[in-house]
């Protein structure tokens, strides 16, 4: 246990221990943390739908209808029937075939890259992408091969510096939006490369 304690001081000293701020209320562009209003900057409540009254209301009646939680994954017992009534809006509103649902960005980004890639692939990825999108890369177990953030000639210099390496399957990953710094990505050029 004295490692334990030891590494818990090691990140109290280098001021990356972390602790977990209670919030008072819905998410919201002011909220209560803590017990002090502030300003929400750092929400995924971008649009404010998490308290729309029409998905408050939709909520409560799936509630009544489907209980308070699925029982399983949706491969064991778990696939109701609204996962599949959210995949075909989705698909109608896009023009797709299909949609597929993922509980958070962070399982989407796992989940497509280990199932798109896997050993003897290579990925690109960007330099800052978010850390699901490496964690997604590391769980396919595809090389990866990193370039500087949103560099085209970067990006192409590893492309280039790839074809020696006869991947079976390349894929160019980024983020479309970097969430730490708030610039878009450079997706035209990057298709243009791919």
């Amino acid at each position: 246990m004295d490692f334990l304690r030891e590494r818990l001081a090691s990140l109290k000293r280098a001021g990356l221990y972390r602790t977990l701020r209670e919030h008072h209320g819905p998410q919201a562009a002011t909220t209560r943390i803590d017990g002090k209003e502030v300003v929400q900057l750092s929400s995924n409540n971008y649009l404010g739908l998490a308290n729309h009254p029409r998905l408050k209301a939709a909520a409560h009646e799936a509630l009544e209808r489907f209980g308070s939680g699925s029982g399983a994954s949706r491969l064991v017992c778990g696939n109701l029937t609204l996962n599949g009534m959210l995949e075909d809006k989705i698909a109608a509103v896009k023009k797709q075939e299909s949609g597929l649902l993922f509980s958070t960005g962070y399982m989407a980004n796992m989940g497509i890259l280990a199932a798109l890639m896997e050993e003897g692939d290579i990925i690109f990825s960007d330099a800052l992408n978010h850390a699901s999108i490496i964690d997604g890369v590391r769980l396919s177990k595809a090389q990866r091969y990193r370039y500087k953030n949103n560099d085209m000639a970067d990006l192409e210099a590893q492309l280039q510096a790839a074809d020696a390496a006869g991947a079976r399957f390349k894929l160019i990953t980024t983020d479309g939006v970097f969430s730490m710094d708030g610039y878009i990505a450079r997706l035209d050029e990057i298709c243009d490369l791919a």
